[in-house]
């Protein structure tokens, strides 16, 4: 990597020379600083090479260039650790060093000094200073509990301003969007803040196309700044708003890092649940549950990922997120961005949700789309998908389905019979290989009549059933009641010609309990501040990739479309841990399980 390409890849902003042909000479810098250079000196090194400098976050970058180090391995690592060793002395910053030949893209880095126990070996492509910073020093702290405890404040707060439930969501997502960007809004009107919002929105989408950003700009112009509701929010008010999430919210999270991504994902999220549709049965999937689906048919950067029914687009951004975790340069990082993200949604709000979604985490050229996947055909075969991520509408009326399927419907049919599974035959017929994961009601796993048998047959001929996950009950809540399942297929492989048996687990217990005010949280062990779901979530990820059968938690067996396709079906009953009150539950479970489905 030559010397520009360099700059350019860590950042010309941070770059810092005081000498010709853009080196930074430390005596010079020692000198200047009223500073003893001689008691730091190691040999003769003197000038470094490429020098770059976050003041405000008190972070160094030193760059020293070879040809090819593997020659002067020895006395490169020596240079450079002196180098390190002055800028500790000069500045007291935290350093990262690197070696990078001018001859290829090898490179080795060290954090605060050379030595084997400071070698970052995962650190293999040149990156961006943000990049480097968040390994030494992050500019915020990732904090889960304070991010959960104020999202519900916030939400109390908007409720106290009559911000309707369904706007709530929406405005907060444009807000941090707008803040992000150092939005100016003290002591100003309503209607100057707001304009500066629009012209935040502007510069981002500028670089989309023309209709897709004027579908984007139109709704989350007319439906979130004009909404009279926010119209005629006082300027103290929007103000206040405005200060919640900028000292309540953004500190807790560092969106720059993998876990911060984790975490401005959990809060979307949580917020999104205060948005309702017409389809009251709207689910929006938690996040851990995403983050597990897509570990399961392994996103990575070359994932070329489509959601059909993208709604707020949490699978959208997990997806990314993951995508973007495999990357190891910044052009991977863009290509992924631009041309891996797929996403269609035909519900206005919920399009615009998935726009300040995708835009809040950086994507602001998303190949989202508004409108039916059933009218994109065509565009979901040009973008040649591997993996498709789906939570469809269970329970959609005739506008929003297929219209070849709804014209086989009885006159006195009004939701989608399928609960589902026709949009699962479509989009699995349209992208034709690859994996998909789905959320359906658990109906269509057990279901065995109707519809529902029909397009469970028509998916096994041409698609084999990798895997079914029972999902926790209240998994929903406090959204939707329904009782889901997550189905893992192999696309274009025939079920019956693979003659692969079906993993199935029993994945009831996600480390999460409803809390008054706050939905389902994560349980915390008291004494070790360690979150239950991680060590849940690799054990189904061991069983599922091992194909391993566990007593209580896992089977494995040879299904067809007219079988059950649960895990409580197969599996052995480990009845030394079963209760009393365990039992009792599981009766008023299965009872309330058949009232739902209108099956007593």
């Amino acid at each position: 990597m030559i010397r520009a390409e360099i700059i350019n890849t860590i950042g010309r902003q941070f770059l810092s020379t005081n000498i010709e042909n853009d080196e930074f000479s430390y005596p010079k810098a020692f000198t200047a600083a009223h500073k003893d250079f001689a008691a730091v000196k190691t040999g003769s090194f003197q000038n470094l090479d490429i020098r770059f400098i976050d003041k405000q976050a008190r972070v160094a970058v030193l760059v020293e260039t070879k040809q090819n180090f593997d020659t002067v391995y020895e006395k490169a690592k020596q240079q450079l650790n002196a180098y390190m060793a002055y800028e500790r002395a000069l500045t007291g910053y935290a350093v990262i060093g690197i070696l990078a030949n001018t001859n290829d893209d090898r490179i080795r880095v060290w954090r605060d000094e050379v030595s084997d126990e400071t070698f970052l070996k995962e650190q293999i492509a040149m990156t961006s200073f943000a990049d480097y910073r968040n390994i030494v020093a992050p500019l915020r702290i990732n904090n889960k509990e304070e991010v959960i405890k104020n999202t519900y404040r916030l939400n109390e707060l908007l409720h106290g301003l009559g911000i309707d439930e369904r706007l709530r969501s929406q405005l907060v997502g444009t807000c941090i969007l707008a803040l992000k960007r150092q939005l100016l809004y003290k002591g100003l009107e309503t209607e100057q803040i707001l304009s500066g919002i629009y012209k935040v929105l502007c510069d981002l989408l500028r670089n989309d196309s023309d209709i897709n950003r004027a579908d984007k700009l139109s709704i989350l112009h007319t439906e979130v700044l004009q909404d009279q509701k926010v119209e005629l929010l006082k300027a103290e008010d929007l103000i206040a708003i405005l200060d919640f999430i900028n000292d309540g919210i953004m500190p807790y999270i560092n969106e720059e890092t993998a876990k911060g991504q984790d975490l401005l994902n959990l809060f979307f999220t949580t917020f999104n649940k205060y948005v309702g549709k017409a389809d009251k049965n709207q689910a929006f999937t938690p996040d851990h549950i995403v983050s597990f689906m897509c570990d399961v048919i392994g996103i990575n950067h070359m994932s070329r990922v489509l959601d059909p029914c993208c709604g707020s687009g949490a699978f959208l951004v997990r997806a990314m997120t993951n995508a973007l975790n495999d990357c190891k340069t910044e052009s991977e990082r863009n290509t992924v961005k631009k041309e891996r993200i797929f996403g269609i949604e035909a519900e206005k709000k919920a399009f615009g949700l998935s726009t300040t979604n995708m835009l809040i985490h950086g994507d602001g050229n998303s190949n989202v789309r508004k409108g039916s996947c059933f009218d994109l055909e065509q565009w979901i075969k040009n973008a040649h998908i591997n993996r498709v991520l789906m939570n469809p509408p269970y329970n959609a009326q005739r506008p929003y389905c297929q219209p070849s399927y709804v014209a086989t419907w009885k006159k006195d049919c009004k939701e989608d019979p399928s609960k589902g599974l026709h949009y699962l035959y479509y989009i699995a017929e349209t992208v034709g290989s690859g994996k998909l994961a789905v959320l359906l009601p658990m109906q269509c796993a057990i279901g065995n009549t109707g519809d529902i048998k029909k397009f469970k047959e028509l998916m096994m001929q041409h698609h084999r059933l990798d895997a079914v996950f029972s999902l926790p009950a209240e998994m929903f809540y406090p959204g939707a009641s329904v009782v889901a399942c997550c189905m893992i297929w192999e696309l274009g492989i025939r079920h019956e010609s693979a003659n692969i048996p079906t993993f199935f687990g029993y994945f009831k217990e996600d480390g999460f309990v409803k809390r008054k005010n706050l939905g389902r949280v994560e349980r915390v062990d008291p004494k070790t501040g360690e979150g239950a779901w991680k060590a849940i979530h690799d054990k189904w990820l061991q069983l599922y990739q091992t194909r391993t059968a566990e007593v209580g938690l896992s089977a494995v067996q040879k299904v067809s479309y007219d079988d059950e396709w649960c895990a409580e079906a197969y599996m052995e009953t480990d009845y030394s841990t079963l209760s009393e009150k365990d039992f009792i539950q599981k009766l008023v479970d299965y009872s309330a399980f058949l009232v739902q489905n209108e099956e007593v």
